[in-house]
């Protein structure tokens, strides 16, 4: 019986982007699908019917705790193992594994050099995360890889939070790194201009300034920043009507479950969704993209230039084009 390891730990926009290749693989390699990923990360996994049992990586173990690991992931002789991640973890991992068929996703380490050093981008233009982690599957002989389509998760174990409006449109002004956030007074005025709506804030528990967003209209602006698990958050996306978000994992999230989305790109560089039925705004200019995710200095007079000129009107009248279809 085949057996298919895939190896992702984390982040969580790459582990919902790599996502992807579950029903491909389903479909064509009858068997068991098996996932190693960070401990934090494993109840995601758990969201999709198609993998089979997922194995969880504590960073708290060690290299020892993943020699461990390595060894119990031996035993299953996998027939299949798709290194996903291809950073020193994983390379230590499927060097002990010895599968009949190996594939890796490239970093294209060097095309990142000459991206970020000396600004000369040999990327595809835009550069789609999802399509990045089919495109390895062509060596399994899948010969329609790199057709996405969107799929299914199985959030039949949660409930919407009684706080959450379906028919509200979910807004995830946050990001790991300031510089790829749109401006706060940005979503503070995409509020006031649109009176007619209803918005659900999505954030972590970090995100305190998503208060100042619900003062603005409490009976329209419901804030669950902190209030809800990675999870849960991912169910409300799944069940508003639209989502508008920086380059974060959860504008992936709609992207992968075939949700609308609207997505603000500044700074970086691999965050671009993949379906038409999310709309990316952005701006062009020369210094885009000047990051991977949102780290390092601008360098335009105006800071976060590329997410200034999105404007709150351009995003609100994106919004009314949403709507509509």
């Amino acid at each position: 019986m085949n057996k298919v390891l895939i190896i992702r730990f984390s982040s969580f926009g790459d582990i919902v982007q790599c996502m992807s290749i579950l029903p491909k693989v389903k479909e064509n390699i009858p068997g068991e699908v098996h996932w190693v990923t960070r401990s934090d990360m494993s109840s995601l996994l758990l969201l999709n019917k198609s993998v089979d049992k997922v194995w969880s990586f504590d960073k708290k173990k060690g290299f020892l705790g993943l020699l461990k690991l390595a060894w119990e992931l031996r035993k299953e002789n996998y027939t299949h193992v798709y290194d996903a991640h291809s950073n020193l973890r994983s390379r230590v991992l499927s060097s002990f594994l010895f599968p009949p068929h190996f594939i890796r996703r490239s970093k294209e380490r060097i095309k990142r050099i000459l991206l970020f050093t000396f600004r000369k981008n040999y990327f595809e233009n835009p550069y789609r995360g999802i399509i990045s982690y089919l495109t390895p599957l062509l060596k399994w002989g899948i010969e329609d890889a790199r057709d996405f389509k969107p799929t299914e998760w199985d959030f039949s174990k949660l409930s919407i939070p009684t706080s959450f409006e379906s028919d509200s449109i979910a807004i995830a002004p946050s990001a790991a790194w300031e510089m790829k956030r749109w401006p706060l007074d940005y979503w503070k005025r995409l509020i006031s201009l649109n009176k007619e709506l209803k918005f659900t804030v999505l954030g972590g528990p970090g995100d305190k300034f998503c208060e100042e967003l619900r003062e603005i209209d409490p009976q329209r602006v419901t804030n669950l920043a902190g209030k809800l698990s990675l999870i849960e958050s991912c169910y409300i996306v799944s069940k508003t009507k639209l989502l508008i978000s920086a380059d974060t994992g959860l504008i992936h999230v709609a992207d992968l479950l075939g949700r609308k989305g609207i997505s603000l790109m500044g700074p970086t560089a691999f965050g671009f969704a993949t379906g038409d039925h999310i709309k990316t705004l952005e701006v062009d200019l020369p210094c885009r993209p000047c990051t991977k995710d949102g780290r390092g200095k601008c360098s335009q007079d105006i800071w976060q230039k590329c997410m200034v000129d999105i404007t709150p009107e351009m995003v609100s009248s994106e919004i009314k084009a949403q709507l509509s279809l």
